[in-house]
């Protein structure tokens, strides 16, 4: 990205190891191919696969680690399966080439999806059921079933929708997924005890139960990696990918993503429901 002399860029990288961001996600990535002012360039998140054109077992592991990873960015923003676009939908280009010469664009959809399901997201973003704030209920739901799948907890359900017994919920109900504009800050407040000062590589306060609060904080709401591994990889040291979590995190909330963990992302991951 900085040697290149076509301007071409992108926010993520994805190798057999692990994911690389390249550009804040408030910035344009020019990676899509479709103008100045593309949907594809100014709308979308650019996702890199290494070891595209060489294949073999480094780009098998960088492809599954990039259908996880994708799944993680659709589960950060409430986005279904059905935002994920390849570079040929914007303008033409054969790419994903390896993907699509193989024919397994669907069934890295479907494995996406898949991984989606895992995490409690969401699998479309226009589910008939769904409609911006507010949810319709269908047979053979629960409310902690809506919540697993709306990104919210049971109990700000209860308080925005005034239900007192979470087991008494009708079909064709419409539930409020979010609170009104002056509700109070208390209903959104996090399960955490989070720790004051400043946490970051290679300092004294990079070890410990304090660590170990921030990182279970960040993986409540799916920015701590390693999903699928004993602990959620939780293991209270700030190292790289801590690091890297809370800059995807501060990337998200309009922060400075400087993967330092201070008092404005203290305070952020306070007022977000876990």
């Amino acid at each position: 990205m900085k040697n290149n002399t076509s301007s071409t860029s992108f926010h993520f990288a994805v190798d057999d190891k692990e994911v690389i961001q390249g550009l804040p996600l408030n910035r344009n990535a020019w990676h899509t191919g479709d103008g100045t002012n593309g949907p594809g360039n100014r709308k979308s998140i650019g996702v890199e696969i290494c070891y595209s054109k060489s294949g073999g077992a480094k780009y098998k592991a960088a492809e599954a680690l990039s259908i996880k990873f994708v799944a993680q960015l659709l589960k950060e923003r409430g986005w279904g399966v059905d935002r994920v676009r390849k570079h040929q939908d914007w303008n033409g280009k054969y790419c994903p080439h390896r993907i699509l010469s193989e024919g397994r664009w669907d069934e890295v959809k479907a494995a996406i999806e898949k991984e989606l399901k895992t995490l409690g997201g969401k699998t479309s973003s226009s589910s008939g059921n769904s409609s911006g704030s507010t949810y319709t209920v269908k047979k053979g739901d629960t409310l902690s079933g809506i919540a697993k799948a709306q990104g919210v907890s049971v109990a700000n359900l209860q308080s925005w929708n005034g239900l007192k017994d979470p087991n008494k919920i009708k079909v064709g109900q419409v539930l409020k997924l979010k609170g009104s504009s002056g509700s109070s800050s208390s209903s959104k407040k996090s399960s955490y005890t989070l720790p004051s000062g400043i946490f970051k590589v290679k300092s004294p306060l990079m070890k410990g139960a304090a660590v170990t609060k921030i990182q279970k904080a960040l993986a409540a709401l799916y920015f701590y990696p390693d999903k699928g591994a004993e602990n959620n990889g939780i293991d209270g040291y700030y190292g790289a990918k801590t690091a890297n979590a809370v800059k995807r995190f501060q990337s998200m909330y309009g922060l400075t993503a400087d993967g330092i963990y201070g008092p404005k992302s203290k305070a952020k991951l306070e007022s977000l429901p876990k």
